[in-house]
């Protein structure tokens, strides 16, 4: 059997989450149970840019995914007129918010544990809302930012920043519903530097390890890619060309690429994130060229 999910208690609070209720939040009274467009079109209002997914999933309905985000109203009906079912996912990093995902793993652990240290550490001061997802995980908001998304595996914990885009409600995946379980607006945002310093300090020394990689370690870059998930995708794919560039192995970059395929990234977008690493590379060597 699984493990129980615990019943989190949050600062300022003397007792556990409510169920959903209304109020100046994630979503108003109005947007509540009138289906996904109209919780597309709230969050559209506050800022945050949207995008559907294909009913069920958490894959993108639209070719380019979170790139195609947006808050303009009248694309975001003509998506869900076209696909009525579809789930909604918000693009994460300013102007939307930026989102600590709790994962629940069953047997295998879950992240509470990672969050009650948090909590301890004063680091979730600023929560906003709170979503519970499918499998019993949490999805904490927080106001947005440019930092990059983040992982934590060994602590079941991900972040969701720029380039990233988490699935909200009233979606559902695999049957089960993204539930709102806290409505408050964040107070401000939350800095992954400082997570990443109270539960794993030497979480850096990897990729540290990975910039100065050498001709037989450019598999490990690979590697790494291949092991991405949904949501930073992309940005690991554009940290690790950089990584190669940089080193002078930029013949790597095809390796690379066919780990950023294994994924599921799309060719014309491995293509153009891997172009843009060579010119970030360019403009590096023509700075470093300049007397």
């Amino acid at each position: 059997m699984s493990r129980p999910v615990p019943r989190t208690r949050w600062p300022g609070r003397s007792r556990p989450f409510p169920r959903p209720f209304s109020g100046n939040g994630l979503l108003p009274a109005s947007a509540i149970g009138n289906g996904a467009v109209a919780w597309a079109l709230t969050c559209a209002e506050r800022g945050w840019p949207v995008f559907p997914c294909k009913p069920g999933t958490k894959e993108p309905a639209t070719r380019h995914g979170f790139r195609d985000a947006t808050t303009d109203p009248d694309q975001i009906r003509a998506w869900w007129a076209r696909w009525p079912d579809a789930n909604l996912a918000i693009a994460t990093g300013a102007p939307g918010p930026d989102v600590l995902d709790v994962d629940h793993h069953g047997d295998a652990g879950n992240g509470y544990t990672a969050l009650s240290r948090l909590k301890r550490a004063g680091l979730l001061e600023n929560a906003g809302a709170v979503v519970r997802t499918p499998h019993g995980g949490l999805h904490i908001y927080f106001a947005g930012s440019g930092q990059a998304s983040g992982r934590l595996p060994r602590h079941h914990l991900d972040f969701k920043a720029a380039g990233g885009y988490v699935v909200a409600p009233p979606s559902r995946v695999d049957g089960r519903p993204y539930c709102l379980v806290r409505q408050a607006d964040p107070s401000a945002g939350l800095s992954w530097a400082a997570v990443t310093r109270t539960l794993d300090p030497q979480a850096g020394r990897p990729q540290r390890q990975l910039i100065a990689a050498t001709e037989g370690d450019v598999g490990r870059l690979a590697a790494w890619v291949e092991r991405l998930e949904e949501g930073n995708r992309n940005a690991g794919l554009f940290w690790a060309a950089c990584r190669a560039v940089e080193s002078g192995q930029a013949h790597a970059l095809d390796e690379i690429a066919a780990a950023a395929a294994a994924t599921g990234l799309g060719d014309r977008e491995i293509a153009r994130t891997i172009d843009s690493a060579r010119r970030r590379g360019d403009r590096q060597q023509d700075r470093e060229a300049t007397p």
